[in-house]
């Protein structure tokens, strides 16, 4: 059966397996022959810093500030209800498993151009290695877009290489905390200027939020966050606008996630 984009919340969600690698119940479905992500709030495991069953939202929060951007970095994200209770469901994504957005190599083969180098480490085997990722206009768009949102966990694996060259963020749940949380492997511009794109991506978001947190995005914000979180999103804006460069690490918490991938 095919089905409209427009009817994805209506019709019938058939689970076709579980995603063993994610950390909360994740599911590959379809909805008529349409292939999607689903995450129940009843498969959520509790975090001591985000209250329990908010990670569904927050990823459907994710893809609305993505949305506002203008950079389209996160699949279409929904609520809807399915066989294991409400969740959030996204569209499916087929990757180009020939490209390496996000890599650890050895450190003697560091690319000598293309690449951004994050940090360097030793492996299982005490062998120097580097964390690395490609020195992209998509991946520095999907950096910005992080501190926007105060992503806790930009993993290598959740950046997703399209085949045309796009690249895509996924697992979202943990954002929009009001304290800073940012753990990404998209490291390599720290303290870099942010470019005329940046900046305006970053502006339209607070301008969607409205000046008095009262526009449309703010709107559609509520009951997915809460009042103090879209507040602080706002604050991020500003702050990212004012300083104009790519942000540094804060507080006590790892600056990258871990496992990287």
């Amino acid at each position: 059966m095919t089905v409209p984009h427009a009817d994805l919340d209506a019709a019938p969600l058939e689970v076709v397996g579980r995603i063993r690698a994610a950390s909360n119940a994740t599911f590959l479905a379809r909805v008529g022959d349409v292939p999607v992500v689903y995450k129940p709030v009843a498969g959520e495991r509790p975090l001591w810093d985000f209250p329990d069953g908010t990670l569904a939202g927050r990823e459907v929060a994710a893809y609305l500030v993505s949305e506002s951007t203008g950079w389209g970095i996160v699949p279409r994200t929904w609520l809807r209800d399915g066989p294991h209770g409400p969740g959030m469901v996204q569209l499916w994504q087929e990757v180009d498993a020939a490209q390496s957005p996000v890599d650890v190599v050895p450190t003697g083969e560091v690319p000598a151009e293309g690449v951004r180098t994050v940090l360097e480490g030793v492996d299982d085997a005490d062998r120097p290695v580097t964390l690395v990722h490609e020195d992209s206009a998509a991946l520095r768009r999907m950096a910005v877009f992080d501190a926007v949102v105060n992503n806790a966990d930009r993993k290598g694996g959740h950046v997703l290489p399209l085949a045309d060259g796009r690249r895509l963020g996924v697992d979202h749940g943990v954002t929009f905390h009001v304290e800073p949380k940012l753990r990404t492997v998209l490291w390599g511009w720290l303290g870099a200027s942010l470019d005329d794109d940046e900046r305006a991506g970053v502006a339209r978001v607070r301008t969607d939020l409205g000046p008095d947190l009262d526009g449309d995005l703010a709107r559609r914000l509520a009951g997915l966050l809460t009042p103090d979180e879209v507040a602080e999103l706002a604050r991020r804006c500003e702050r990212l606008l004012s300083a104009a460069r790519f942000p540094h690490p804060e507080g006590d918490m790892p600056a990258v996630p871990w496992p990287l991938f």
